[in-house]
């Protein structure tokens, strides 16, 4: 098992070019089954998320053809997906259990095939997030859903029927899984309190290009006139906002001075202000697609509360939290998404980090200095917080189950040592 080995201390500086998001591109990649004709999906992010979906969509029956992109404005990889036959509406708990977006081939194979059998999902454990909203959408589409032996068993004699779902909470997964569904359903679709984010906006987009006839895209109310059959198309993937915001931290926080190449700032809003509060400057060119960030002399103590798109986003909150270890003064950040979030605060205090926890809200007290040490990955956001802070310590840290972060950011010791980093990826004999 590998681990990271980090010497702290420098300023993180130099270009970043921005992978393409995975939290777009797994939806993208399920929404290949929906149609017998080819996907060509370009700016993949070569992640082992991305390869867990691919392995599930290969024994579901799709052909899949991976290329290297050579054109610069493609980005990352382009993928080749073409579900010509529908051979297995199975998706394995060997598979489902390495990634929770697995369930969201749910939709696809029932508004394809009429029958599915998904394993109830895994992923991060930063909290139960129970997908009884996907069920419940579901079964106002008509089809039959039963538990058991770990297993969601859905069935629908003949079309699935579009229907009016009102979502009591907001969810990404559930309002994606409802849309890729509705697209193949007969009649009209009408979701209320429909997440917002710019990932189920870029689904929306690439359904229409395949034929779909989804209105209110951006909304919290969005309507899927269902058709017959959709086509295949050709999609480029968005920008990853949260990895464009990870890296903006590694300048404030090292006092850096990082160019963030391909990423739009319009998607990426509340992470930029916040940064701006903590005294970094941001400077935007939305012409050449380009951040650049400068980190202060000082960072400014700020008080945070994640919640659902436009406002802060969850997966941001570790990062900023490892931000605030550094600041001067005493920060706030309350977590209003998932309950079980700060797994990382324990490996932050292991550096020394001044962070007590309080039901859903933890409060830092910025230091100047922190230790390095042997600390441990507890989930993909968390992990990386672990590597901002010890980019800022001057000393050695080592973080251990790295697989974690394998799953969001692309070649990051790569992207890292081309900006100043002292930090080296080596195989662990234990975990």
């Amino acid at each position: 098992m590998d681990k990271i080995t980090i010497v702290g201390g420098n300023k993180i500086s130099g270009e970043v070019y921005i992978s393409g998001a995975k939290n777009a591109a797994l939806p993208l990649m399920a929404a290949s089954l929906l149609t017998d004709e080819e996907i060509k999906l370009y700016n993949v992010p070569f992640l082992s998320d991305i390869t867990t979906m691919a392995n599930l969509l290969v024994s579901i029956g799709t052909e899949l053809v991976v290329y290297e992109s050579k054109s610069t404005d493609l980005g990352g990889r382009t993928l080749s997906l073409t579900s010509t036959k529908i051979k297995n509406t199975k998706a394995p708990y060997n598979i489902v259990r390495k990634m929770r977006a697995s369930v969201i081939v749910l939709g696809p194979l029932l508004a394809r095939d009429g029958e599915a059998e998904i394993s109830l999902p895994g992923g991060c454990a930063i909290g139960t997030r129970p997908i009884d909203l996907h069920l419940s959408g579901f079964e106002k589409m008509g089809v039959k859903i039963k538990l058991k032996d770990g297993y969601i068993k859905a069935k629908i004699d003949g079309r699935l029927k579009g229907a009016n779902i009102d979502f009591t909470t907001v969810s990404v997964g559930a309002t994606e899984n409802i849309i890729l569904a509705a697209t193949l359903a007969e009649g009209t679709t009408k979701i209320t309190n429909a997440a917002k984010e710019p990932e189920i906006i870029d689904l929306c987009n690439c359904l229409n290009q395949m034929g779909a006839e989804i209105s209110g895209i951006g909304t919290s109310n969005i309507t899927i006139l269902g058709k017959e059959k959709l086509h295949g198309t050709e999609y480029k993937v968005m920008p990853d906002r949260i990895e464009a915001g990870t890296y903006a931290i590694a300048a404030s926080i090292t006092q850096g001075d990082i160019l963030l190449k391909n990423i739009n700032a319009d998607i990426m809003e509340s992470t930029l202000d916040y940064l701006k509060k903590t005294g970094s400057e941001i400077d935007i060119n939305e012409d050449e697609n380009t951040i650049r960030v400068v980190g202060g002399r000082t960072i400014s103590p700020i008080d945070i509360e994640t919640a659902p798109y436009p406002d802060f986003a969850t997966d941001m909150q570790a990062q900023f939290t490892a931000l605030m270890c550094f600041a001067d003064g005493e920060s706030h950040i309350t977590e209003n998404i998932f309950e079980n979030r700060f797994m990382h605060v324990a490996e932050l205090q292991r550096m020394g980090a001044d962070i007590t926890t309080e039901g859903k809200t933890i409060t830092i007290t910025g230091k100047k200095k922190l230790t390095g040490a042997e600390v441990m990955a507890t989930d993909l956001r968390a992990s990386v917080s672990l590597v901002l802070a010890a980019l800022a310590i001057k000393g050695e840290t080592t973080i251990r189950r790295v697989y974690h972060i394998d799953r969001g950011y692309e070649r990051i010791e790569e992207k890292l040592s081309a900006c100043n980093a002292n930090i080296v990826r080596t195989k662990a004999n234990n975990v």
